[in-house]
């Protein structure tokens, strides 16, 4: 599966390198209050719009990320507890984390 992700990616690379490489005329950039860049190349204004997408598209996963993770570590925390409760071991206590460091007003 790996082999096949990698072989897609490789690809995907490749047409869009071989596009890009096909649209190099220069071009005018309007920005607001009718700032204009002139004579930038395509590929050049391509290649930002698409790693800012590329940015964009991984601050997006960060939340979701740190969820997963979270989630990860309180299912380990109940395994743990879970486990030392079927091995006979005292369960130690848990204490929420308000407790030791109380949580600020935003």
């Amino acid at each position: 599966m790996r082999y096949l992700i990698w072989a897609l990616r490789l690809i995907v690379f490749v047409v869009v390198l071989m596009f890009a490489l096909k649209n190099t005329n220069p071009v005018a950039v309007n920005f607001y209050n009718d700032f204009v860049v002139q004579d930038v190349p395509l590929i050049v204004v391509m290649l930002i719009t698409f790693v800012v997408g590329a940015l964009f598209g991984l601050l997006l996963t960060v939340p979701a990320s740190m969820r997963r993770r979270r989630e990860a570590q309180r299912l380990r925390r109940e395994l743990d507890r879970i486990q030392a409760a079927v091995n006979g071991q005292q369960v130690p206590a848990q204490v929420a984390p308000e407790t030791i460091a109380p949580m600020s007003p935003l």
